[in-house]
């Protein structure tokens, strides 16, 4: 199926959101005037031809309690990036881990944030982290608070 721009409408439609409802993808449908079969092909071939990357739920962690938010940075050995990025990307308390460029004055590579209800949990997920990859060269940053919190937009 080729992009158009009913794809267009589809995306922007969705992009804050599916309705919670018992049935998101046919109110989609009446709201953009297709139907339903239609909403669900086309959010597959978008999917399929990478045209959009996922289509998940968020949650909003603050509310249920998850106040903790420890961006941890982490010098890794170049070689072993890969190997140490998998293991720190298991953990399911790291919801981002990236590789980023070093400088002279910041050896740090590799990202995680870390959500915990509590500074010690995130604590611990470090700990655990430190024990399963062998690393030890770390910082911490904790959130103090939110400014912004959307998805990409069109």
């Amino acid at each position: 199926m080729a992009e158009d721009n009913l794809d267009i409408k589809l995306i922007k439609h969705i992009q804050d959101g599916i309705p919670l409802t018992k049935t998101p993808y046919e109110d989609i449908a009446n709201d953009l005037g297709m139907p339903e079969k239609e909403v669900i092909d086309r959010l597959k071939d978008l999917l399929e031809n990478g045209k959009i990357r996922r289509l998940a739920a968020s949650i909003a962690h603050r509310k249920i309690g998850i106040n903790s938010n420890a961006m941890t940075v982490w010098k890794v050995p170049s070689e072993r990036v890969d190997e140490c990025g998998k293991i720190m990307a298991g953990f399911e308390e790291v919801t981002h881990c990236y590789e980023r460029p070093t400088f002279p004055d910041w050896e740090y590579n590799v990202f995680t944030m870390i959500h915990g209800y509590t500074d010690e949990e995130c604590e611990g997920v470090i700990e655990r982290i430190k024990q399963k990859t062998g690393l030890s060269d770390y910082v911490m940053l904790y959130s103090e608070r939110e400014f912004k919190k959307v998805g990409v937009r069109i």
